[in-house]
């Protein structure tokens, strides 16, 4: 059984998509960009900035499934450029401080609203 997972304290989704389901244990997040929830508008600022935003939006999120950062099990990063991966992974450190999940990161041609960051995340419920 799968439960849909939606808070107005991230981003609403702009498609035929779920903020986030909740199933067999888990949380799976679809991919956050840098939206401000309360504007629906891409925040301005580098991929340091766009990363905070993301991150904030998946811990609000998660805690609207009963979850948090530190029950994260694997990220998946995607930048516009991986000249930003310095800059994404000291922010991203700060969010994920102890037993750090596991990560992929990939470089993309494109990611929607030309934004630089979007991370996914799967998380034990």
């Amino acid at each position: 059984m799968k439960e849909v997972v939606a808070t107005d304290n991230a981003p609403k989704a702009i498609g035929p998509y779920s903020q986030a389901i909740r199933a067999g244990g888990f949380v799976f997040c679809s991919g956050q960009i840098a939206l401000d929830p309360a504007t629906n508008e891409l925040i301005q600022g580098d991929a340091a900035a766009q990363t905070e935003r993301v991150l904030r939006n998946l811990t609000a999120v998660l805690a609207q499934a009963g979850s948090s950062l530190d029950q994260v099990v694997k990220t998946t990063v995607f930048l516009k450029r991986m000249g930003d991966f310095a800059a994404m992974n000291e922010v991203y450190g700060r969010f994920f401080t102890a037993q750090a999940p596991a990560r992929s990161t990939v470089e993309v041609a494109r990611l929607p609203r030309d934004v630089l960051v979007e991370i996914d995340v799967i998380a034990a419920a």
